[in-house]
């Protein structure tokens, strides 16, 4: 184990690595900072992390739980993607202020709208734990390594998180050979500043989703507030602007080709030391079920979307994330199955084993034990997604489903656990009920039901569907049966009345529970799931760990020397490569920027997704672009980099050779959709809007003057 620890902490070169590719712990960068510096980068190693004084990190925040933003004021300026602020955003709207749609501008502080909920985390530092973890959990497997592990886990947290002045985290890297604490500030009052229309904020719609050429204006803004002391505070009028340590500058002086340029985030999940049996699971089973299940939801909002623009507004946030991940399968099953990924990791794999029976016959069996794992688990595959993705797809479902725990201890007549899940169940009801419309959810709650009763196993259903769905409502015409059942359900549930919810929750009974349509149908679901399935997926599931963490360790093992990246687990990484170009296909060449130009060419007055305002319409026929206009003599829209990012890097500044801001990372190429599981070299490219638009259109069309002003911008 020391031999492997001292390989990792080594950090040298992996073969499979190059420049861009690695999402990299920040704290050992300077490992990789000679490649850094060969390939342009003018910073120190101190200038990207450095707990002792200011650096790069100190601008770089997680946004919202699931995205990345980046200080670019002294006075707590906050700049992330549109789509990353998309919820706040629509939900400070209303039919008669309707900011998503219209776009907001704040001239002054006094202007700048609270978003409630809405969170930062500044990271203070990262702490190898790896000794304090390993001496607590030692040889132990299964259950009784995961309670040493909580147990060494809360150890740690608590002691760093000193009476709760920090946010602390202990996260495993390296499928659990390798252990960081990370400390963090968490800022809570958070305010909207300003966001173009959604017109532009969202242009290309789901069309372009993942797709390049793109011309996306993917930003919006927010300013963090803090007390007088610059210390986390809840929202008050007496509240200041945050003074971060460290804001990026802006540079507008454009990109070129081949130009360094780096990523600092907080990437939220790959597998990219994935077997050959759990990709082929995901693009033969797994993933065509989430994109049918997705597919159905997506129809089924669209239509009453369509109907009442203040559903609109309500559901916008939810189906713009359901859609995001509905392309992104899409793409990432067709770009596996071209890069042969299975065969591939097969390939990989038969080198290992060969290596293991020399060198660690411990691991020798390690491949023939995974596809006993996966040949076990593969019946109940599609059990788990049907029970995550389409059961849980009706709000009524997910808030009856909050009953459960909450059923359980009524039984037990523990009034401080009667509490508890009764606090839960309203949570769970709260944050349903966000995006909440009738109609919606109940031709949700009919379709996904039947749903679920035609793609799952009989074998594998719910006692609901015979025991009351048939009995009450026949089955010799399934739709109707499903639309009659759902009206019964949401005509015979508490669970959506204000009042009688309230009544409830203040005195909970088992017998109300008993009699709720709602709870019947969601409570017969998580029984079947929890009873029968769930101990299935556990074990399914600590066993591959156990199986993934040998197999990275032995690979480490095999090529000792060469350097190791971390899979993403929403931690600040650090990714960098260069302004780069590319060709899809033969014949075919993609720039690695394009222009406003292109962009009108895309338009089609009254699009649902190439509309484009008529500010922005004059302002093209006036080429009136001010100081943001490139050398050719246009205004650059976005560019692409060879940068390593995923899912909440959303919002991630990229940064240049002198730590210039230059653009908002916002999402990847349809080519390279793989990448989460197979880095793909040839075609991998980052989306980036160009901050030169991103200032334009603050400056031009939003006449956000004083937003400019206070960011440091160079030309």
């Amino acid at each position: 184990m020391k031999k492997l620890l001292l390989s990792i902490l080594a950090v040298a070169t992996f073969q499979m690595a190059r420049a861009d590719e690695g999402m990299w712990i920040p704290s050992l960068i300077g490992k990789n900072y000679n490649d850094m510096v060969r390939m342009g980068l003018k910073l120190t190693q101190d200038d990207l992390y450095n707990i002792n004084h200011a650096s790069m990190k100190d601008a770089i925040v997680q946004f919202n739980g699931g995205c990345t933003g980046e200080m670019i004021s002294g006075s707590g300026l906050l700049l992330t993607n549109h789509h990353c602020g998309y919820d706040p955003i629509a939900s400070l709207s209303t039919v008669e202020k309707n900011y998503l749609d219209n776009g907001f501008w704040a001239y002054s502080h006094d202007q700048e709208l609270p978003a409630k909920g809405v969170s930062v985390l500044y990271l203070q530092h990262i702490d190898d734990v790896t000794a304090e973890v390993m001496k607590a959990v030692g040889k132990s497997t299964g259950e009784k390594y995961a309670k040493k592990f909580e147990a060494v886990k809360k150890k740690i947290e608590d002691r760093a998180a000193e009476g709760g002045k920090y946010v602390v985290s202990v996260k495993d890297y390296f499928n659990g050979n390798q252990f960081f604490l990370l400390v963090y500030k968490k800022y809570t009052d958070v305010r909207l500043v300003g966001t173009p229309p959604k017109s532009l904020g969202k242009f290309g719609g789901d069309t372009d989703n993942w797709m390049w050429p793109r011309h996306t204006a993917d930003f919006s803004m927010f300013r963090v507030y803090a007390d007088k002391n610059n210390e986390p505070a809840e929202y008050s009028n007496s509240n200041v602007p945050y003074q971060p340590k460290k804001f990026l500058p802006v540079s507008i002086k454009g990109v070129q080709e081949g130009d360094y340029a780096m990523i600092f985030g907080y990437p939220g999940r790959t597998n990219r030391y994935e077997t050959s049996y759990g990709v082929d699971l995901a693009i033969n089973e797994q993933n065509p079920d989430i994109v049918a299940i997705r597919d159905l939801r997506l129809s089924i909002m669209r239509r009453h979307m369509a109907k009442d623009k203040a559903v609109y507004l309500k559901e916008t946030g939810l189906y713009a994330r359901i859609a995001n991940y509905w392309k992104y399968y899409i793409g990432q099953t067709e770009q596996l199955k071209r890069l042969n990924v299975i065969s591939k990791k097969q390939n990989e794999e038969s080198a290992f084993i060969k290596w293991a029976k020399v060198n660690d016959k411990a691991s020798a069996d390690l491949m023939s034990r995974f596809a006993n794992i996966y040949a076990d688990y593969k019946p109940y595959a599609k059990q788990t997604i049907f029970y995550s993705e389409c059961f849980k797809a009706s709000a009524v479902a997910r808030i009856a489903a909050a009953l459960d725990p909450l059923h359980k201890a009524l039984d037990k007549g523990d009034k401080d656990t009667v509490k508890k899940y009764t606090d839960a169940l309203i949570a769970a009801r709260k944050a349903a009920m966000k995006d909440y419309d009738r109609g919606t959810e109940q031709e949700m709650l009919a379709e996904m039901a039947k749903m679920y009763y035609k793609e799952v196993p009989k074998s594998q259903h719910p006692d609901i569907y015979q025991n009351v769905i048939f009995k009450k409502f026949g089955s010799d015409n399934l739709d109707k049966t499903f639309v009659d059942y759902a009206d019964y359900v949401f005509n015979n549930t508490m669970l959506l009345d204000d009042a009688k919810f309230d009544a409830f929750t203040k005195n909970p009974k088992k017998e109300d529970i008993a009699n709720d349509a709602a709870a019947q149908y969601a409570l017969s679901f998580v029984h079947n799931y929890t009873e029968f399935y769930e101990p299935k997926v556990q074990a399914f599931s600590e066993k591959k760990r156990e199986l993934a963490k040998a197999y990275v360790g032995g690979l480490m093992k095999m090529k000792e020397g060469k350097l190791f990246y971390p899979d993403a687990n929403s931690t600040m990484r650090i990714t960098y490569g260069s302004v780069k170009s590319y060709r899809p296909q033969d014949g075919v060449k993609y720039d690695y920027f394009t222009t406003l130009d292109g962009l009108m060419d895309k338009y089609k007055p009254g699009s649902d997704e190439f509309d484009v305002p008529k500010e922005l319409i004059d302002l093209y026929n006036k080429k009136d672009y001010g100081r943001y206009m490139d050398k050719d003599s246009t205004l650059h829209t976005c560019f692409i980099t060879t940068d390593d990012i995923t899912g909440g890097n959303s919002g991630s500044p990229v940064i240049n050779a002198n730590g210039e801001l230059i653009g908002a990372a916002f999402d990847g190429n349809w080519e390279a959709m793989s990448g989460d599981i197979a880095f793909d070299k040839k075609y991998k490219r980052t989306i980036v809007c160009d901050i030169r638009f991103i200032l334009f259109l603050i400056d031009k069309m939003g006449h956000a003057q004083n937003l400019i002003e206070e960011m440091d911008v160079h030309n």
